[in-house]
């Protein structure tokens, strides 16, 4: 029996008016106070936290995206009805996840705010008071941070089980038997890296995620737009694919600087999203400079 409770997410619980006189961990949707009392959460999440929930919602659909435009290719004109698929399976999803977290029946959660990173890894911080018996604290003192990405990756898979081979056994003739559920196959691989990626590094991502998808989003474009050789404004509107790729990368860098800035002040925040479409136009302006054939045909002539 403790006066106080150790550690940092050790607590006592309100049973029947009085607090249980030991020590122990929350109930899901609690956290301790500063008196060690588990209290329940019931602020809404802050605009970071939805952000950093979107960040996660958007890995799944990409990859989707990203793989069936990979062996989809030129030959199947069904790339465009499984990007649509795959778009309502994860708003299904994400539709689904809301509705079963507290308060159920509701598309809105309740949550814990994150005070440190280790809020997100309570199980490294179980204390043991008098170094023999350890008090396990483990819980979720995100909530639900952690466990609501977890649960909308199952349904997202969930989905695309029921949803997707039909569709592409009806629609995708353009591709032999063996291609046509490559992306299915694809998604049976990075759904279990997602999930792993959340269990051990969900903690590191909430706090790096502006950054990854600027870094990520401004290396993809250029790769892009070296690998289509895009060297001018002409080439880039040639195809209407070219510019919804653009736009798409455009929405990720304003996201990214969105996420950064967090509009604390939104008056000197907005004008950050006049940079958004700057590597884009500072690529097609100096493009022609760098061009290799050009390069080493100047340097053959010794210039």
């Amino acid at each position: 029996m403790y006066s106080t409770c150790p550690g940092h997410y050790c607590g006592k619980m309100l049973i029947n008016g009085s607090f249980d006189g030991e020590c122990g961990v929350c109930p899901r949707g609690e956290k301790t106070n500063m008196q060690k009392i588990c209290e329940k959460c019931t602020e809404s999440p802050e605009l970071y936290d939805w952000l950093y929930l979107g960040f996660m919602a958007m890995l799944p659909l990409l990859l989707h995206w990203f793989f069936i435009e990979w062996y989809s290719g030129k030959k199947s004109s069904s790339a465009l009805f499984q990007h649509i698929t795959a778009l309502f399976e994860c708003s299904a999803a994400a539709m689904v996840t809301l509705l079963v977290n507290d308060p159920v029946g509701l598309l809105s959660i309740r949550s814990c705010r994150v005070q440190m990173l280790s809020d997100w890894y309570t199980m490294l911080y179980n204390s043991s008071p008098d170094y023999i018996t350890t008090l396990h604290c483990t819980q979720e003192a995100v909530f639900p941070l952690y466990t609501i990405v977890l649960i909308y990756y199952a349904f997202c898979l969930v989905f695309m089980m029921l949803l997707r081979p039909l569709l592409v056994k009806k629609i995708a003739c353009g591709l032999g038997k063996s291609d046509r559920f490559k992306s299915i196959y694809a998604a049976l691989y990075f759904f279990p890296i997602l999930t792993v990626l959340q269990a051990v590094g969900g903690g590191l991502l909430y706090y790096a995620f502006p950054y990854i998808i600027l870094v990520l989003s401004l290396v993809t474009l250029a790769v892009y737009m070296s690998a289509s050789e895009i060297q001018s404004f002409k080439n880039l509107a040639a195809k209407k694919k070219r510019l919804v790729v653009l736009f798409s990368h455009w929405l990720l860098h304003a996201y990214g600087i969105i996420s950064i800035s967090r509009l604390d002040k939104l008056e000197q925040d907005l004008p950050l999203l006049a940079l958004v479409p700057g590597p884009a136009l500072f690529y097609l302006l100096t493009a022609r400079f760098t061009e290799p054939s050009r390069i080493l045909s100047e340097g053959g002539n010794g210039h």
